[in-house]
């Protein structure tokens, strides 16, 4: 007669310990590719915390540049030129050595949406990185090559399917509720073919300057300049007259 198996039970005050990340490097002091790069990130991560509420009521958000992405405490990060991730929230002390990077145990899961901004042929963006970001579990991968370094085409953007990335035409990231395009203008004080996001109407989200000058213009429209005080007196005009207008 088989024995009846024993069911332990688990204590319910049982904390895992997060992994050791003394040893992990979360910064380097490694500038970024170029000043076109560093603007690039810094337009995309503008425009989500300045005119994006998020994907739905009550949900929050993180966008990152250049931030160390680890899987695990014992391989090497990924360090996407751009991270969202949706439902979570930056830690309450982001100085600390386990807070100053993307862990994914920390956050509980991988960033929604990974692009890369290609600035030479050394990035293996189509290559390695690929795979790469299809194993963490990443939704959306975008590769933005302005300059046709590595691609005839400068905007491509895969999703993932099981395990693995398959590109599509689609500019529109269903899960994330944002859309991207390419857009030629000046940001920053440099003229540029800019990747940007844009909402459900293919409108693009605003960087600071553009949503102070969207709103002026709103207000303007709204409320027309009142009229205040007496009218205005010209000058040498008689006293009867001057009375007249009060």
């Amino acid at each position: 007669m088989a024995e009846t198996p024993v069911v332990q039970q688990v204590d319910d005050d049982l904390v895992i310990p997060a992994p050791d990340v003394s040893h992990l490097v979360t910064e380097d002091d490694t500038p970024v590719d170029n000043i076109f790069s560093e603007r690039q990130m810094a337009l995309l991560r503008e425009t989500l915390y300045t005119s994006w509420q998020g994907p739905g009521e009550g949900r929050t958000f993180v966008a990152m540049g250049n931030v160390a992405l680890y899987a695990t405490n014992f391989l090497p990060p990924l360090v996407p030129d751009l991270l969202v991730s949706l439902d979570v929230t930056l830690p309450d002390e982001p100085t600390l050595k386990e807070h100053r990077s993307y862990f994914i145990w920390l956050y509980g899961k991988p960033p929604e949406v990974v692009i890369e901004i290609v600035s030479n042929r050394k990035g293996n963006e189509l290559g390695d990185k690929l795979l790469d970001y299809a194993r963490l579990g990443v939704a959306y991968y975008v590769v933005y090559d302005p300059e046709y370094e590595i691609s005839q085409q400068p905007l491509r953007i895969f999703t993932r399917q099981g395990a693995r990335f398959v590109e599509t035409t689609e500019q529109w990231l269903a899960e994330v509720d944002l859309g991207l395009t390419t857009w030629q203008g000046r940001y920053d004080g440099m003229d540029g073919v800019w990747l940007r996001w844009v909402d459900r109407e293919g409108n693009l989200l605003a960087t600071g300057p553009e949503a102070k000058r969207q709103e002026q213009q709103r207000t303007g429209r709204r409320a027309p300049a009142r009229r205040t005080g007496a009218p205005a007196r010209r000058a040498g005009a008689p006293a009867a007259e001057q009375e007249r207008q009060r």
